[in-house]
């Protein structure tokens, strides 16, 4: 026999995205219920935030319960190439904001925000499925799910927050699902102890290498002494590699000269894993009774961190909109909420491209880097991706590409 729970909104979720927006529901006085198929803690990656993310942190009054988790403080993030550094402070950012934030195993992460949105109130049913939604005309739905123990429950909610990360819930059962533009890639990651941490520099960072044109490596240390690792490529680049996942990433470890000497002594906490063809998209950001929050909108790679950065800054504007909605106001979705996350992603989306076909190489490994220019790419890199008053936001794509043609001719002149 099947229960039945009615509440305001519904969050499909336990993410960032999902508590974050649970939590601010909630500060509004509205009811809330969130249902997560999976029981956490469990394993994500996304691991190196922005700092970006510390205004919806802190307006979800999740940052006392993290800052006690006593995670590694990320100041900024260094990118290396043959030996040539370009290391980005976010002291130094071109956007006013938070100048600092953390690299964190997103497991115990994602749990803290979580406990912290069940401290204030909000249930939150792990191993509960959403099996089918049905949404009214006047928005209001009937969510059917499964939980853990095989009974079905009916969720009546008046609005639905869908935040479900990679299980994005509403595009697959409303069909809204759509391929990326981005070209399929492929991870390989593990963590690792770190013993020679201290020989490396500044652990407060995250380091990515350029281990060739196509390919690319994290390196993300935490607080525990562990550091997590991770090869970003084509496909194609990782079929030379071959025996079990161990010996595989052995072997990837060995090829890059700095990391065959800071892990050589190290060992893998867990089998490495494998994540593929990973960018998504769909038609829409919203519809009827129900918005799209975090990845479940577009993901579109993981080289700059923008993953969680655009999960919580989403989750935020969409709390707002509707609590506005619920309250009555007119809510206009479509320019109060798509248009403004499409302008945060496709700045993303043009440093991300800009980073695959080599564009962004010559902008940070120029010899003559100008301090204000590197101020203001530093915002993007913090996740300021919506401040139009810095250039390489506001003109991102013709100001990227227009410096890195100036920087090679006048390489080329020299």
């Amino acid at each position: 026999m099947s229960t039945q729970k009615n509440v305001d909104v519904l969050v499909i979720g336990a993410g960032p995205s999902g508590t974050i927006a649970a939590s601010i529901i909630k500060q509004a006085g509205l009811s809330v219920q969130v249902v997560e198929k999976m029981l956490f803690p469990r394993f994500v990656i996304g691991e190196s935030l922005l700092p970006r993310c510390m205004e919806a942190l802190e307006e979800a009054k999740f940052l006392d319960a993290v800052k006690a988790k006593h995670f590694q403080q990320k100041d900024g993030a260094k990118f290396v190439m043959d030996g040539q550094v370009c290391d980005f402070n976010f002291m130094q950012q071109f956007t006013p904001g938070w100048k600092w934030t953390w690299q964190v195993p997103r497991a115990e992460f994602d749990k803290t925000l979580a406990d912290q949105c069940e401290a204030m109130g909000v249930p939150i049913s792990y191993q509960t499925e959403v099996t089918d939604i049905k949404i009214a005309d006047d928005g209001s739905s009937v969510t059917t799910v499964k939980t853990a123990d095989g009974k079905e429950e009916t969720i009546h909610a008046k609005f639905i927050i869908d935040g479900s990360g990679y299980g994005r819930v509403i595009p697959r059962l409303f069909g809204l699902e759509r391929p990326s533009s981005q070209l399929p890639r492929k991870t390989v990651f593990c963590h690792m102890t770190d013993p020679k941490r201290d020989e490396a520099v500044e652990p407060n960072r995250i380091t990515v290498f350029v281990h060739d044109a196509n390919t690319w490596i994290w390196v993300i240390p935490f607080s525990n002494g562990n550091t997590s690792v991770g090869y970003v490529g084509s496909p194609e680049f990782f079929d030379k590699y071959t025996g079990t996942p161990a010996e595989q990433f052995k072997a990837l470890i060995q090829a890059q000269p700095e990391l065959a000497m800071r892990f050589d002594e190290s060992e893998m906490l867990w089998e490495p894993r494998t994540l593929q063809s990973w960018s998504v998209t769909t038609d829409t950001f919203y519809g009827n009774g129900f918005v799209l929050t975090g990845n479940v909108t577009e993901f579109l790679d993981p080289v700059f961190s923008s993953g969680v950065t655009l999960a919580s800054v989403s989750a935020q504007l969409a709390s707002h909109l509707v609590i506005r909605h619920l309250r009555g106001e007119q809510v206009d979705w479509q320019n109060d909420y798509m248009e403004k996350m499409q302008l945060g992603i496709g700045v993303f989306r043009t440093y991300v491209n800009s980073w695959y076909d080599g564009t962004l190489f010559d902008i940070f490994f120029a010899e003559n880097r100008n301090p204000e220019i590197m101020s203001q790419i530093c915002s993007v890199l913090a996740g300021y991706v919506w401040d139009e008053n810095n250039p390489f936001v506001k003109n991102h794509e013709k100001n990227v590409r227009t410096l890195s043609r100036y920087l090679k001719s006048s390489k080329t002149t020299a």
